[in-house]
């Protein structure tokens, strides 16, 4: 279970990143105003901010402040949110329940779903490249590395192989290059862009190559949980409802190794991240705490 001490870190983040949100996302009441109210309506209806909090804790691994991420850790719960909106669509998952409220598609329409999506992703390059802060040479490799993680390459691809893999029997190897993109590439973003954000020491590849290491582990570990809450979650906790992807055929761990078999992969990729950060000491406790969480959480 995480430690308080790691609870108290996720809040921190969590207020920082939605304070942050809120203050820079366009208001209500500024044209085009439906489009904004969605946007605002996705953004800021809950979440766990996850993402963000692997951002600052990677900053914080690498000798920087929570803060110093922050519009990283924003810039990809933008793209976060924005994936949401699009999976929820009736031509993708079709939801209508996302973190115990109406999908963006059902509390305004599709149409604006889909465009408030399309300006919640160009807003997250937006904000990188205009984090003035750090090097221009930084923010360039803060844009590559968050549109390399959204693109086919990463998310969308690996939404794609999704979609074309329901109803099918995938190996472990297919369905974790699958969940590397679709999960995982943000995840690994999260912290990539962390240390970027601490440009002093960003270049520095003992601190960038086990930090790698530890978010592949963690993306996968997070995804492995997702498939366990889908059979043992509580739909009034986990915000959507329970069973939907054996509802949908989806290939998931679960499914592939059965419950206990998904736990024990589970636990070896804890140990991956865990030992992913031996080399570093106390500054990198955030970090040890948030794999903690992410295979414990009920939500």
């Amino acid at each position: 279970m995480p430690s308080a001490r790691t609870e108290d870190f996720l809040a921190t983040c969590a207020s920082l990143t939605d304070n942050a949100l809120e203050q820079r996302l366009p208001p209500i009441g500024q044209e085009p105003d439906r489009l904004h109210a969605a946007m605002r309506y996705s953004v800021l209806g809950g979440g766990k901010r996850i993402r963000p909090a692997l951002a600052m804790a990677a900053a914080c691994a690498v000798g920087g402040q929570p803060e110093q991420a922050l519009v990283s850790a924003c810039a990809v719960e933008l793209i976060h949110a924005y994936s949401l909106i699009h999976d929820d669509l009736p031509a993708m998952d079709d939801d209508d329940l996302r973190r115990g409220r109406p999908t963006t598609h059902i509390r305004f329409d599709q149409a604006t779903a889909i465009l408030a999506g399309d300006a919640l992703q160009a807003l997250a390059f937006e904000w990188l490249a205009g984090d003035t802060v750090l090097p221009a040479e930084t923010r360039l490799a803060m844009v590559q590395t968050l549109a390399t993680a959204s693109g086919s390459a990463g998310m969308v691809g690996g939404q794609a192989i999704d979609l074309g893999a329901v109803g099918q029997a995938l190996s472990l190897e297919q369905l974790e290059q699958m969940h590397r993109r679709k999960t995982g590439a943000l995840i690994e973003a999260s912290v990539r862009l962390g240390v970027l954000s601490v440009s002093a020491v960003a270049a520095r590849p003992s601190h960038q190559e086990p930090l790698d290491h530890y978010a592949r582990a963690i993306g996968l570990a997070f995804q492995v949980q997702d498939d366990l809450l889908d059979i043992e979650g509580d739909t009034s906790v986990i915000g959507k409802p329970q069973g939907s992807d054996a509802a949908r055929s989806k290939p998931t761990y679960p499914a592939l190794m059965g419950v206990d078999g998904a736990r024990a992969y589970l636990a070896t990729l804890l140990t991956q991240c865990q030992d992913n950060l031996s080399g570093f000491g106390p500054e990198a406790d955030a970090l040890r705490g948030m794999a903690e969480f992410v295979v414990s959480r009920r939500y």
